[in-house]
């Protein structure tokens, strides 16, 4: 899954939410969501896992690719009036760029993926329309194993209306 690994990538960068301390992170930081969607569901991971976390929040939709819906034609329909958009997107850039573009303008928008990203040029575009960064550091991507990943990860909040970013570091 990394830039210093060897290893074949996962077909459709299907790398699950597996690891609690992805939401256990943002859990803080969206005490205000009632409501979400999640686009980007896989198998569920993270939908089950905000569930279990965060029982306060609703998930009014989920899908993926792989179950019809693609993520790039979603609408406000779509949202049924969710408070906002979670998922951890593929990292691929040319998908992840349409979706924060895609995405940022349907709801405040809650991205999963690697630090490194915002310390890119290709970024620069993309960094207006983010809020917030909340660090979560490096996590576990495949079941059964107990080795992290090796890039760091943060939760990005993407929205049309940007007054600038905050940085939330990783606190526990």
């Amino acid at each position: 899954m990394g830039k210093r690994s060897d290893f074949e990538r996962i077909e459709k960068d299907f790398y699950a939410t597996i690891d609690d301390r992805a939401v256990k992170h943002l859990l803080p930081h969206i005490q205000d969501i009632i409501s979400y969607v999640e686009p980007c569901c896989g198998e569920m991971h993270l939908v089950n896992m905000l569930k279990r976390l965060a029982p306060h929040l609703q998930c009014y939709e989920y899908s993926d690719i792989d179950n019809g819906q693609d993520a790039l034609k979603i609408d406000k329909e779509y949202l049924l009036g969710a408070d906002a958009i979670i998922t951890n997107p593929p990292w691929s850039r040319p998908i992840l760029h349409q979706m924060i573009m895609h995405f940022k303008d349907l709801a405040p928008t809650w991205l999963l993926f690697d630090a490194d990203w915002m310390h890119t040029k290709q970024a620069i575009p993309y960094l207006k329309y983010c809020t917030d960064i909340v660090s979560v550091g490096r996590l576990i991507w495949i079941e059964g194993t107990k080795t992290s990943g090796k890039d760091n990860c943060v939760w990005f909040r993407f929205d049309r209306k940007s007054d600038g970013i905050t940085f939330h570091p990783k606190l526990f």
